[in-house]
């Protein structure tokens, strides 16, 4: 299993139009081969940052995902919206043990 890490810092101030942006894409399945999904906030250190992680069986499975979600017009136009708000970004990709 996968667990693959999106982290975005967010420019100070902006997490509250993120939120909004956030909550139009709940319930959409932009990654739809995604075991399972969560957001998580830190509000600590220098600046806000958000992690979108999300588990897969295989980095087949993720990449599979990544085409069909992020190759559709719904989601490049939110993600338009949303990069305004992000001042560096970073992905990890971690393989689970035991």
């Amino acid at each position: 299993m996968y667990v693959v890490r999106d982290v975005f810092r967010l420019q100070f101030g902006h997490y509250k139009d993120v939120k909004s942006l956030l909550k139009e894409v709940q319930g959409k399945d932009f990654i739809p081969n995604a075991k399972s999904m969560r957001m998580l906030t830190d509000f600590t250190g220098d600046s806000y940052r958000l992690v979108f992680e999300a588990e897969f069986d295989s980095l087949a499975s993720y990449e599979k995902g990544l085409q069909s979600g992020m190759g559709e017009k719904d989601w490049q136009k939110w993600y338009e919206q949303f990069k305004q708000h992000v001042v560096s970004s970073y992905r990890e990709i971690l393989k689970t043990e035991g």
